[in-house]
């Protein structure tokens, strides 16, 4: 009786020693962040209290304003890995780029966009530069800082600590910051501390990545990762302070890009699971970040989004090649989808500056954009008024501008083509929420034939992914892209438009677009203004990709630059408002960049790389015959 008391007491104490063990090592993982989380907040203090006793008409105040800010910013680094992903609405108060923003993010099919007001050290160092600083202003910025720091403190974010889920779904978003933000200055407005900055987070990060295998041994890091991310801060230190001369290129090839790849493996290996938005749009399958199927953007099945079957897809794919050339679709059964995105002109119109109306005389006020890689984005239209392919393809098909057609119409004109008629109802079976063919089996079948053009690679993408070589014009060239020509602060790794990682939200610009090439006044569209009408959306345009550029002129949304070399010059000297035009909302600076035309003729090498290698089709031989013979006469593609 006494041993068997005896084992139970040696059983429960093993036990109890056991789990206490195992808290006692998570904590160490916890430890870390709580320290860095401490040491953040009393560094806040510092730089508050800084203020508060400084003189701001002293040069010599401002300096020690400057340093505490410094110092703060490097103590921020070491919690960016978790800021960032688990409160990334509370990063932006302490540490938001932009003063006011408007929301354009993913959710924006499900809420209207709203403002919010950034804060923070990046913004508290930009107000320095300005005249007549006011302290209860700069105060502010710091105290909004310190307010969003508490939330960090939260049960709910320390929980998420407790779990390896959230470690790697961190890491994946830092990853890729590595690859899009953090070298470029987009949050960084002293490019001189870019480098270092990036320096001490990666070290910062290595803590964190040792704590957590201490903590966490069944779903650790392995050797292989940790070695390559030595030789990361390796190549790093090898590297000049100078964020221009820093080699991005090789970053992100030899370094970043494999980091992203076995982090991936990781989260499938370990069965990571989120519940948070923040994840909406990344793809776990992706092995690279310059793979195509990254993150998702749009439904390109629309209403067959369920269709696996590759001998259905491939019926849905036919079809919707017949309706895009067919001008079935448009009221005066001449005009069809390719009449303004020519397939042999990358699904564009390089022949007019912008196309022609339906009338068939006027011109409409914006350039026709490209077809590829528009799935890619979260908002359609340069001024994002759709959240779907498919409405702004209804939105085309029935604008009386465009194609002057009616749902009603189409429909019933398409479905009285006996070829059209007997795919659909077929087709019909795949999508049980619908009864009958509706205007959404057609719009959906149409998105689904252009959008296979979105998968072909470029140049680039290879050089990232392989060993295939790069002309060394292009490489030079990205490194200028990234850098000092600021392109990479609007135009984001891998797709070069303007969605960012996490890559739910789409990016507008206020560029100052002139009217014309003379710079006489600024164009008349307002753009984002249209669709939510605010001070800083006023002539904001949506950031497209920069993916096969070379043939997708003319540029800019009303096709004003005929080249690249125009476009580049329009940013070299700082958008309108650098050329003299009166624009108060710009968001792209007015500051010359000083390139080169050598510098200039790299960074267009570097564009031309982003070609990408795709299978155009032959236009269809005959379109389907209608039971209405005066519909028979209509031609593939329509006559204007």
């Amino acid at each position: 009786m006494h041993i068997t008391r005896l084992f139970i007491l040696i059983f429960a104490l093993t036990a109890f020693i056991s789990v206490s063990f195992k808290e006692n090592k998570q904590l160490v993982y916890q430890s870390v962040y709580t320290e860095k989380l401490e040491g953040f907040k009393l560094q806040q203090s510092r730089l508050l209290a800084c203020i508060e006793k400084s003189d701001l008409t002293s040069k010599n105040d401002l300096a020690s304003i400057r340093n505490q800010i410094e110092l703060t910013r490097n103590e921020l680094k070491g919690l960016d890995f978790w800021f960032r992903y688990l409160e990334p609405i509370q990063y932006k108060k302490i540490n938001g780029p932009l003063p006011v923003e408007w929301e354009t993010e993913v959710f924006e099919k499900y809420e209207k966009p709203y403002k919010r007001e950034g804060a923070g050290l990046t913004l508290a160092l930009l107000y320095l530069e300005e005249e007549n600083i006011e302290k209860k202003s700069l105060l502010n910025l710091i105290q909004t800082s310190i307010n969003a720091s508490q939330t960090y403190s939260a049960d709910s974010i320390t929980k998420e600590l407790q779990m390896h889920h959230h470690f790697f779904l961190c890491n994946r978003l830092f990853i890729l910051n590595l690859a899009a933000i953090y070298t470029t200055g987009f949050e960084c407005p002293d490019t001189g501390r870019i480098v270092p900055e990036l320096d001490i987070m990666l070290g910062a990060v290595e803590t964190i990545y040792q704590s957590f295998n201490e903590s966490f041994p069944e779903t650790k890091l392995p050797q292989e990762y940790l070695d390559l991310y030595q030789n990361t801060i390796r190549f790093v230190k090898t590297q000049p302070n100078t964020y221009s001369t820093f080699d991005h290129f090789t970053f992100i090839k030899n370094y970043i890009n494999p980091l992203f790849t076995l982090n991936q493996k990781l989260i499938n290996q370990y069965g990571v699971i989120t519940k948070s938005f923040i994840d909406y749009s990344l793809s776990k399958s992706s092995t690279s970040i310059f793979e195509k199927d990254l993150y998702f953007g749009q439904n390109t099945k629309g209403v067959f989004l369920r269709v696996k079957d590759e001998k259905v897809l491939d019926e849905i794919d036919k079809v919707g090649k017949l309706l895009f050339y067919d001008p079935i679709l448009s009221g005066n059964n001449k005009r069809a989808c390719v009449s303004c995105h020519k397939s042999d002109e990358y699904f564009t119109d390089t022949s007019r500056t912008t196309s022609l109306q339906f009338d068939q005389k006027s011109s409409l006020t914006r350039n026709t954009p490209s077809l590829i890689n528009v799935n890619y984005n979260h908002l359609i239209m340069l001024d994002g008024k759709h959240f779907t392919l498919q409405h702004q393809t209804k939105d085309v098909i029935t604008n009386p501008i465009e194609m002057g057609s009616s749902e009603t119409e189409i429909l019933a004109k398409v479905l009285n083509c006996k070829v059209y008629n007997k795919v659909f109802k077929k087709l019909l079976k795949y999508t049980p929420q619908e009864k009958e063919v509706t205007i959404d089996h057609i719009l959906s079948a149409i998105t689904f034939y252009y959008s296979k053009f979105s998968k072909a690679k470029a140049p680039f993408d290879e050089a990232m992914n392989t060993a295939k070589h790069l002309d060394q014009a292009a490489k030079e060239g990205f490194n200028i892209f990234m850098s000092k020509a600021q392109c990479a602060t609007c135009h984001f790794v891998p797709q070069f438009n303007g969605v960012k990682p996490p890559y739910v939200g789409s990016e507008f610009e206020v560029l100052g677009v002139p009217a014309d090439t003379g710079f006489g006044k600024l164009s008349d569209d307002k753009g984002r203004y249209h669709v939510n009408p605010a001070f800083e959306t006023n002539k904001a345009f949506r950031t497209g990709s920069l993916r096969n550029a070379q043939y997708t002129k003319p540029y800019m949304h009303n096709g004003v630059f005929a080249s690249l070399n125009e476009v580049m010059n329009f940013y070299n000297n700082g958008g309108g408002a650098g050329r003299g035009l009166e624009i108060d909302n710009q968001t792209l600076s007015s500051d010359k960049l000083g390139l080169t035309k050598n510098e200039i003729g790299k960074v267009i090498k570097f564009m031309e790389s982003l070609n990408e290698d795709i299978q155009f089709e032959d236009a269809p031989e005959k379109l389907p015959v209608s039971k209405n013979k005066a519909l028979n006469s209509r031609k593939v593609g329509g006559e204007y």
